[in-house]
């Protein structure tokens, strides 16, 4: 690999980074997203978050900075990330893969909370099927997206969508930025 391949990472990262902030969408979106998280914290809800691979990485840590810590220190917030990987077997095994999220869901959620489902194309199915159980039960659903935001975007309250349609490494970036931009929300506001 050459540093010139190395370079034009950085450089489409650079890209994919400039169209998102060029887009005032986004703005609005990301503070009705937090908004709608606050308030469920607010009111003893609970954050839930999933997605696969990469996603769930990203589902995992924002479950942990919030319940956790992030910049400053404060009181635990009631945030999850669907990663128990007894549960996940056990509802693969029993009800196959594609019912991993959306069981814990109908276990766990309860009206007022708040799902973050993660996937770079929109169409994963667990996630979606997880978006759906949600919005049965009374909770709210934000979903970070890319591509052209799959079967997702029509099972949300609120999408966040990187619209990249090569290779997933630049949408998982712009989601972590997202997350971390949403915990700082979160904490800006819960404490204020």
């Amino acid at each position: 690999m050459s540093i010139d391949s190395i370079k034009n990472n950085f450089k489409e990262s650079r890209r994919v980074l400039t169209d998102f902030i060029e887009d005032d969408n986004n703005w609005e979106n990301m503070k009705l997203a937090g908004d709608i998280m606050v308030d469920c914290l607010k009111k003893g809800g609970k954050i839930i978050s999933c997605g696969n691979g990469g996603s769930m990485s990203d589902a995992m840590h924002f479950a942990e900075e919030l319940s956790g810590r992030f910049r400053e220190d404060r009181k635990g917030l009631a945030a999850v990330s669907i990663s128990d990987p007894t549960h996940i077997t056990c509802v693969g095994n029993d009800y196959g893969f594609d019912a991993i999220f959306s069981r814990y869901v109908q276990a766990v959620g309860k009206p007022g909370d708040v799902l973050l489902g993660i996937s770079t194309s929109g169409n994963s199915v667990n996630v979606l099927k997880a978006a759906e159980e949600a919005r049965r039960s009374g909770i709210k659903v934000i979903a970070l997206t890319g591509k052209k935001g799959g079967r997702l975007k029509d099972h949300c309250d609120v999408e966040l969508r990187i619209p990249h349609d090569n290779y997933s490494d630049r949408i998982q970036e712009m989601h972590i930025q997202i997350i971390h931009s949403f915990i700082q929300y979160i904490e800006m506001e819960y404490f204020k």
